[in-house]
């Protein structure tokens, strides 16, 4: 199945698991949007995935915080303006704040949930029209910390847990309208979340060039069938 002239969105496009994706995506001739808080690193992304010789796709970078509705409805209307239709959507932006219960301030709480779950709920309320227009997909990244608590991890681990149980209601509340629904719940990756410098120490983690195609993949199966929930982690990680 050829992803070629479709179109996606991808919150969070600039960095991370979310430009690994939009990446891949554009590689495989998708038209993607990017969204970042910010509009220039959204544009930074941009065009280095636009520099990219393997990118067969336009890319448009979006300024938007998924915790504003309205700037969620305005990006799909974008989209739809700019290629007429929307066949992908990746709800990838999250944010960690990680701290005893006792130190975890009020603010960083709501900053997590308003991010990592009711910026999903704004994803989906925004875009599930255009997605069932096209009998589209709606992804969300998760992750192994949706299914497994640790200390400090009260606020992220709330946010992940809420966003696999929401991902896999939401399957179920829209598959009969053809819009298919999957999340993808990875454990340690290579990236600069929560502050972290990337380095050749990271080479056993997940790459993000690896969700990348794993994303890829499962846009291009057919839509008979559904992993709807993934788990992914690292096949060799370090001994304890």
């Amino acid at each position: 199945m050829s992803l070629k002239n479709t179109t996606a969105i991808i919150t969070g496009g600039n960095t991370g698991i979310g430009y690994g994706i939009a990446e891949a995506l554009a590689a495989e001739g998708v038209n993607v949007a990017i969204s970042s808080r910010s509009l220039q690193r959204a544009e930074e992304a941009a065009e280095k995935i636009r520099n990219s010789p393997h990118t067969t796709g336009e890319v448009l970078p979006l300024a938007v915080d998924v915790r504003d509705f309205d700037a969620q409805k305005k990006a799909v209307q974008d989209v739809l303006q700019k290629w007429g239709k929307l066949d992908y959507f990746v709800a990838n932006a999250g944010v960690g704040h990680f701290a005893p219960i006792q130190e975890l301030s009020p603010d960083k709480w709501h900053e997590t949930i308003d991010t990592n779950l009711t910026g999903v709920f704004y994803g989906i309320k925004a875009s599930v029209e255009a997605l069932t227009a096209t009998r589209g997909f709606f992804l969300t990244i998760s992750s192994l910390a949706g299914t497994n608590f640790f200390a400090g991890g009260s606020a992220y681990n709330a946010s992940k847990f809420g966003l696999t149980g929401f991902s896999q209601a939401i399957m179920l509340d829209l598959r009969q309208e053809g819009v298919r629904v999957s999340t993808i719940m990875p454990g340690s990756v290579a990236t600069g979340f929560n502050d972290h410098e990337v380095n050749e120490k990271d080479a056993w983690k997940i790459q993000i060039e690896d969700i990348g195609e794993m994303v890829v993949g499962l846009f291009k199966l057919d839509p008979r069938t559904l992993p709807s929930k993934i788990e992914v982690r690292p096949s060799m990680p370090p001994k304890k």
